[in-house]
């Protein structure tokens, strides 16, 4: 099993992190799924990012967990992206980073409040943190266990995956997703900006709301609803 455009795709996505300065040393990475191939192309463990090629890529079986393809060692984070393709049908790609905005939420364990309309424009209200891992689960299948406690945390919300494409898990870090492992990037971008207004617009006003309902609707839907207007229709772009 080959998939070079899917190995370019995921090679890309991790590199990207690093430009848009999500990254510290090797700590992060990104994948994508082919679901007809039943694979999942992840970054390698531990592989400094400015050395990575397509062909360092792992290939992993979405069913198994297996490596079915690459001469590296997956990311360790691989049973945690496997848990969110196998529940999540719609989603291409997943990002884990550890970036300072959204890593700072998760170890205070809050939930980021939607105060603006650039979050909105992203997410549909409150990005969730997790509950604390147990320690029958830390001890156990402890990355599987980290996935399973993102969805947990997802459901309690009753949105879409799509709706809301990230999760904080707690004392840890944040995992996002999307169509394709470069929307995975581009909602990790989105949510380290949010994160860092977030936590500025409490130092400014340690009581500030949250936008109303109406406005984070219109402001989500317009990008994101049956109707949207933002942006260019696809055949045009």
């Amino acid at each position: 099993m080959e998939l070079p455009d899917l190995r370019e795709q995921v090679c890309a996505a991790n590199r990207e992190l690093v430009a848009a300065g999500l990254v510290t040393l090797a700590f992060g990475n990104a994948s994508a799924v082919d679901r007809a191939a039943d694979a999942m192309v992840i970054k390698p463990s531990g592989v400094a990012y400015e050395r990575l090629t397509p062909a360092d890529m792992v290939i992993v079986s979405l069913a198994t967990g297996r490596v079915v393809d690459g001469a590296l060692r997956p990311s360790s984070d691989t049973p945690t992206h496997l848990t969110l393709y196998r529940q999540f049908p719609s989603i291409g790609g997943v990002v884990h980073t550890h970036s300072d905005f959204a890593v700072a939420w998760a170890q205070a364990g809050r939930a980021i409040p939607c105060f603006g309309t650039t979050h909105a424009d992203h997410f549909r209200g409150s990005v969730p943190v997790t509950r604390q891992l147990t320690t029958a689960e830390i001890s156990g299948e402890y990355e599987a266990a980290t996935g399973l406690v993102v969805v947990e945390a997802l459901t309690a919300t009753g949105l879409d995956p799509l709706q809301m494409p990230a999760v904080l898990v707690a004392s840890h870090g944040p995992f996002t997703w999307g169509r394709s492992a470069m929307d995975a990037v581009t909602n990790a971008v989105a949510l380290e900006a949010i994160a860092a207004m977030a936590q500025r617009t409490l130092t400014l006003e340690p009581r500030a709301q949250a936008v109303s309902e109406q406005l984070l609707a219109r402001h989500f839907d317009r990008k994101h609803g049956p109707g949207a207007y933002y942006g260019q229709p696809d055949d045009q772009h």
